[in-house]
């Protein structure tokens, strides 16, 4: 795996956590699945990251996204 995949799987993984969150929150139970997608979100983000420090921007990230998905699909 491509520290790119890892990058943009970390950001899947951190995303799809916030609604769990959420609905974990409203309905008065702990949010143990929501908390380990943050743990293995940012845990895959912070890998990619420093595997190739001063790679990664805010800015780049759209064009990484779209990239990765597209190597995926082909």
């Amino acid at each position: 795996m491509t520290n790119d995949f890892l990058l943009v799987l970390g950001l899947f993984f951190a995303a799809f956590s916030i609604p769990s969150l959420i609905g974990a929150y409203s309905s008065g139970r702990p949010p143990r699945a929501a908390a380990l997608f943050v743990v293995v979100g940012a845990g895959l983000i912070s890998w990619a990251v420093f595997q190739q420090p001063n790679t990664y921007s805010l800015v780049d990230l759209p064009e990484l996204i779209v990239n990765v998905i597209a190597r995926l699909v082909r």
